[in-house]
């Protein structure tokens, strides 16, 4: 079977030099009302999203919604990780994007590329994805990091980003294509540890081969 492509389609890598990286209302409030995912993975997702502007060195910006009410602070986690980063506390503004020092903040980056998720998918991370993108950003969603009050309206706001031409990636999607070759660097020096950190399934594989080559043994009847 032929299946066909887009015309006209360019595969637009998401370049290290040319990305900053959102996190968009992570707060430990707002944190409640996400039923997508269950607490425990979804806390790892944002705190793996924090990370790979660490990792990766990449223009880093926080932004929360009225902080002091019920949406509560970011946790003190992704606040450790990023202690020099423009932190915008918008006092109002549902879209980070009508918040003028939020604007300047990504502006002054100089970068054109974004990598963005946020608390609620439909709400804070979508309408700033739309807004991103109409300002001529090129815009990545990680929908690992970004929750909804159930799958049917995650799912929603998803297909209603990507219709758009937004990018809805997975964590693991946004890493490796941010680091593109293990030989780079960051490469598997630096990511082996994340992954081992946020990503079990991966980290678990690299032990596991790292214990076979230190002292494993073939088993009878076992092969490649």
């Amino acid at each position: 079977m032929i299946c066909p492509t887009a015309q006209g389609y360019t595969f637009e890598r998401i370049n290290k030099d040319d990305v900053m990286l959102l996190v968009v209302d992570h707060q430990i409030g707002l944190f409640q009302l996400v039923h997508d995912f269950g607490p425990d993975e979804f806390r790892n997702n944002i705190l793996a999203h924090a990370a790979i502007g660490k990792v990766f060195n990449l223009p880093t910006i926080l932004t929360t919604s009225a902080e002091t009410g019920p949406n509560g602070p970011l946790p003190k986690e992704i606040i450790a990780m990023h202690p020099d980063a423009p932190w915008i506390k918008r006092n109002g503004e549902v879209d980070a994007w009508d918040n003028a020092e939020f604007r300047k903040a990504v502006k002054a980056t100089g970068k054109k590329q974004v990598i963005l998720a946020g608390i609620t998918t439909d709400v804070c991370t979508a309408f700033l994805a739309l807004s991103l993108l109409q300002e001529g950003y090129t815009v990545y969603e990680n929908h690992d990091a970004s929750g909804a009050l159930n799958q049917k309206i995650a799912d929603a706001a998803n297909d209603r980003m990507r219709a758009a031409g937004v990018h809805v990636v997975s964590m693991f999607t946004v890493v490796c294509d941010l680091m593109r070759d293990w030989r780079n660097t960051p490469g598997a020096e630096e990511l082996l540890p994340f992954f081992d950190r946020y990503l079990a399934t991966y980290g678990y594989l690299a032990r596991g081969h790292a214990a076979a080559v230190d002292r494993g043994t073939i088993l009878p009847g076992e092969s490649e």
